[in-house]
């Protein structure tokens, strides 16, 4: 009987996304951990054969630092943004392209979904421009100075065409968060801003931003203080009194961007448990924190 309530509590929610699409952006743990994978992979799967349509980002940094140092080459970061020479862009297309996609694609195609792997180049899907140099301000004497970042980008425009073909047609699309400039040079994009960007632009029912901690914390040391569900115009109050901050930051921004440009809810979840997503999508309670209007 438990088996059949977990099912029955599930019909509404069948119902109620059957054929939208659900935009899940994976990070952290999700990618790192095996077993993590496997479930994520299986969990997006599923989603796909009760009539949803997913699409996938994916990240990379922390392989792509792992890559770097094997060549001898030292990561370099400006207040979180990567400083991305031509050298460090071809470590990041090896390994965002070369390796974390296919291996997401792979463990689709293992479950039996019909996994495609894109970048932001295929069919020019992320046009991008160089970011403007990084400005930071010293605290204590005032002064402000320029750094450039390098082949950093900022999204210009998305091309739905290509995601509309391999959803219509029943595919899954995986992608990584690089772009190309007019001039068909690669830019190195922040995964989070793609999945949001991508969510907004194909019209997602949802974004759900995989991380390795619970959700937005109250006191950011205690796990147990999850907030469930919070309102876009609750979000400023949050930031300016630092229960926002970090890491955390860019990721919420990013959801009330979403939000902001028509998709209906945004969910920041805990990668590190086994099938979050389902969790997260299929339950009353759900397992992270559920941003909407």
């Amino acid at each position: 009987m438990k088996t059949v309530n977990i099912l029955i509590e599930a019909l509404p929610y069948i119902k109620k996304f059957h054929k939208k699409k659900i935009m899940i952006k994976y990070g952290g743990h999700a990618m790192i951990d095996e077993s993590a994978m496997e479930s994520t992979a299986r969990d997006t799967v599923l989603l796909k054969y009760v009539g949803m349509e997913p699409i996938v980002v994916h990240g990379g940094g922390p392989e792509i630092s792992r890559s770097m140092n094997k060549m001898g080459k030292e990561p370099q970061f400006i207040e979180g943004l990567r400083i991305t020479d031509e050298e460090t862009m071809e470590i990041v297309k090896m390994v965002l392209v070369g390796k974390i996609n296919t291996s997401i694609v792979s463990k689709i195609c293992l479950h039996d979904g019909k996994g495609v792997g894109l970048s932001g180049k295929d069919s020019g899907l992320i046009m991008a421009q160089k970011k403007a140099p990084h400005v930071i301000k010293n605290h204590s004497t005032g002064e402000e100075r320029e750094i450039d970042l390098g082949l950093v980008g900022e999204i210009k425009s998305i091309n739905t065409d290509i995601i509309e073909m391999l959803t219509q047609n029943n595919y899954i699309p995986i992608i990584s968060p690089i772009g190309v400039d007019e001039n068909a040079n690669t830019l190195n994009l922040n995964a989070d801003t793609v999945a949001g960007e991508i969510a907004s632009g194909v019209d997602a029912e949802k974004l759900i931003i995989l991380t390795d901690v619970p959700g937005i914390l109250e006191d950011p040391k205690d796990p147990e203080s999850l907030i469930k569900r919070i309102k876009v115009d609750e979000i400023g109050e949050l930031i300016k009194s630092g229960i926002i901050a970090d890491g955390m930051l860019p990721k919420t921004l990013t959801c009330v961007q979403a939000i902001e440009d028509g998709v209906s809810s945004a969910h920041i979840i805990d990668g590190r448990i086994q099938h979050s997503i389902l969790l997260e999508i299929f339950t009353k309670k759900g397992i992270g924190t559920m941003i909407t209007k």
